[in-house]
């Protein structure tokens, strides 16, 4: 669906061109939920804006559909169903729920406001009305970027750590979300992510490093190296140890 084809990019440093990305060669595939991660700085929101046409690449081909699309702005890539939400979502002082979504749905005419915002968890009686403003937690304010998402029926659309700054019980309504949008629609998605639940949703799981992606792997292989490291730590099995220390403590 999306392929990225010896991509490479330079931008502008303090002390001149630096090399950000290094021939960066990745299929998607239709309908599938990748989550890309790595070391930070190790180039994976760099992937994701260069697919948004955020950054024009230095040299490398991007095609969409067999299209090339490299050349193409932001807007044009947007038009063609490709969508990027970064880590922290915009409050739009003055804009309600429902127009914000009526403006994302544009010619998709069929979707329900109601419906939309069923699928990410929230109520329309509660929220269709009300102005998104400081009142809006950050978990709220990810599940409206995620109805907007919905009513632009995207194609693709790339997650830039959307776990950032929300409550524990917000993040997993965000999981199930996830989940939701895979086997509901036809969208291919991107998470950017470090965390273990998010990784336990991937069809496929992209390392990135030093600007190259370094492996593209299954779930399970990523989830028993993390639980090895876990394993191994020796702070964790102290706390460990102490915790089921205070837990006798408690019980006599």
């Amino acid at each position: 669906m999306l392929e990225l084809i010896d991509l490479n990019l330079n931008l502008e440093g303090d002390n001149g061109k630096v090399s950000v990305l290094n021939n960066i060669n990745l299929s998607l595939e239709k309908k599938k939920i990748y989550v890309m991660t790595g070391p930070n700085g190790g180039g994976k929101s760099s992937i994701a804006k260069v697919i948004m046409g955020i950054y024009p690449l230095t040299s490398g081909k991007i095609l969409m559909d067999g299209i090339d699309i490299t050349e193409k702005t932001i807007t044009e890539r947007a038009r063609l169903g490709i969508g990027y939400a970064m880590q922290q979502p915009a409050r739009f002082k003055g804009m309600k729920v429902r127009d914000m979504l009526t403006l994302a749905a544009g010619d998709n005419t069929e979707s329900s406001l109601c419906d939309l915002l069923f699928d990410v968890g929230l109520c329309a009686q509660d929220y269709l009305d009300r102005e998104i403003n400081a009142s809006f937690s950050g978990g709220e304010l990810k599940r409206l970027e995620i109805a907007s998402v919905l009513a632009r029926k995207l194609k693709l659309v790339l997650f830039d750590e959307p776990e950032a700054g929300i409550d524990l019980w917000s993040f997993k309504k965000l999981t199930e979300t996830f989940e939701d949008l895979n086997i509901k629609y036809d969208t291919t998605i991107v998470i950017i992510s470090h965390q273990e639940r998010i990784l336990k949703l991937a069809d496929q799981v992209i390392m990135v490093e030093n600007g190259e992606i370094s492996e593209i792997t299954d779930k399970g292989k990523i989830l028993d190296e993390i639980e090895m490291l876990d394993n191994s730590c020796r702070c964790r099995q102290a706390c460990e140890i102490r915790g089921k220390s205070n837990a006798i403590e408690c019980n006599r």
